[in-house]
């Protein structure tokens, strides 16, 4: 007998045939995926499902066994497997032969009428053998609306108020191109895709709420729908121009705004108005030597609010600058910076600034500034920096011109309660803010209401 069992240790060696019958069990198996996602990109009018596959592939010369194929979601996830011919959310026990492969069909069902949908529903395939857990991620469009991915605008494009719109990838302006967002339009960006303007975007929203045009990330479920940085943010380079946002809103980015070098004409790179930035991570305009008109503009807890510097061309009128810390971001930086350098190496590179700031208010709390307004100077280019009619908290005055300014006066903002994420920044009827600015040519405020032919009040937003 132990004859017999040498002998057959020795056939098993010679002839490889005894090996493909048997199990690699090593965790260096060779095994590939064909796929390491799949995109879904259909879609739908109606209810309705498609499906795609890939392969697992066992380049050994034994046998392969995987102990389970399955969706991570379970039984309630949109997406279904069937792998040779077993179906279910999981497969389990499955065979490969040596060098052979078997197919994993995956289906995804949608209603895409169903509102509470996310725009991108996401899932994963788990496939384990020998220890081994490996992943194959899952996407799918869910809600209707119009999904671009890496999408580059060339000519003339207009979007309308059909259906939302889902940014994934990237969306760039072209340099020739103009990109205009008619009122109510809703922009739903992906975490990796930022909005890039070399051309001309301009955002056409009107005072009531259904009427303004939103951008904010694509995640809508809890907890993410309120946090910052849950997109990049719009960036308008070097060669952009002609640049006009009525009534927008932008929200949770990681700069909501950022402007780049002087515009290729005369007129200002970028003009807001009445447009409203929130809980952006980083900053909520970051400008680097270029110029912006802002009117009726609330800028408002975010890590950074504005932030002007290597020079420039701005004016910023009747707006509302203020950041209170909160569960998502901690205040330790001013809300307005403005210099006419930066510096490069350790090495200031200065340019020419001229900054109006008229009728508004540089205000934040619960965090580590002492100054919320701070002016950084080279002597080495125009420093021409101007506050007029203006409420600030500061300690230590900043080196630029001042006409009537009202210090360290609590604004009493209407409502605002940082544990319930509510943020109200109306003025009450006894602010010092009331009737404290000077008349200019501005007749409305953020909520497009007008304001008063005697003096106006100091902010956004115009006490009725």
């Amino acid at each position: 007998m132990k004859k017999l069992f040498f002998f057959s240790i020795i056939l098993c060696a010679l002839f490889p045939a005894c090996r493909k019958d048997s199990f690699i069990t090593s965790e260096d198996a060779l095994v590939t995926i064909s796929a390491d996602t799949l995109k879904y990109d259909t879609v739908f009018t109606d209810a309705g499902s498609t499906t795609q596959l890939f392969k697992i592939i066992n380049e050994n010369n034994q046998k392969l066994r995987l102990s389970s194929v399955k969706v991570v979601g379970g039984s309630s996830s949109a997406f279904k497997i069937n792998v040779d011919g077993f179906t279910g959310p999981q497969v389990n026990n499955l065979e490969i032969e040596a060098n052979d492969s078997l197919y994993v069909f995956v289906s995804v069902n949608i209603d895409p009428n169903i509102n509470n949908l996310p725009f991108v529903i996401r899932d994963s395939i788990e496939i384990s053998y020998n220890g081994v857990k490996r992943l194959v991620q899952l996407e799918a469009w869910g809600q209707n609306a119009h999904f671009f991915r890496n999408k580059t605008v060339t000519g003339t494009e207009t979007w309308n108020n059909d259906l939302p719109y889902v940014i994934l990838g990237s969306l760039v302006v072209d340099t020739t191109a103009t990109l205009i967002i008619n009122k109510g339009c809703r922009i739903y960006v992906h975490a990796d895709a930022p909005l890039i303007i070399d051309g001309t975007l301009l955002v056409n929203g009107e005072k009531d709420t259904a009427d303004r045009v939103w951008f904010r990330g694509d995640r809508l479920d809890e907890p993410y729908k309120d946090f910052p940085a849950g997109w990049p943010g719009i960036f308008f380079r070097d060669v952009s121009k002609d640049n006009v946002l009525n009534y927008a809103v932008i929200k949770n980015a990681y700069q909501a705004i950022g402007v780049l070098d002087p515009s290729p004409n005369t007129n200002p790179k970028l003009v807001l108005n009445e447009c409203i930035i929130d809980n952006a991570y980083d900053a909520g305009i970051i400008a680097l030597n270029s110029s912006i008109d802002a009117r009726n503009c609330l800028i408002s807890n975010c890590g950074k609010n504005v932030v002007l510097a290597k020079g420039g061309d701005y004016q910023f009128i009747h707006c509302t600058v203020a950041t209170y810390s909160n569960n998502f971001i901690f205040h330790r930086d001013p809300v307005l910076f403005v210099s006419n350098y930066i510096n490069i190496n350790n090495i200031p590179v200065d340019e020419d600034l001229d900054a109006l700031f008229r009728n508004c208010i540089f205000w934040g709390e619960n965090g580590t500034v002492e100054d919320e307004v701070v002016a950084a100077k080279s002597v080495g280019a125009v420093f021409n920096v101007n506050f007029e009619y203006c409420l600030w908290k500061v300690q230590n005055i900043p080196p630029v011109t001042m006409v009537q300014i009202i210090n360290n006066q609590d604004p009493a903002f209407d409502s605002i309660s940082t544990s319930n994420k509510f943020y109200d920044f109306h003025i009450k009827d006894f602010s010092p803010a009331l009737n404290k600015g000077i008349n200019t040519s501005i007749i409305i405020d953020l909520d497009g209401k007008t304001r008063p032919v005697g003096l106006p009040d100091l902010g956004c937003y115009e006490r009725q």
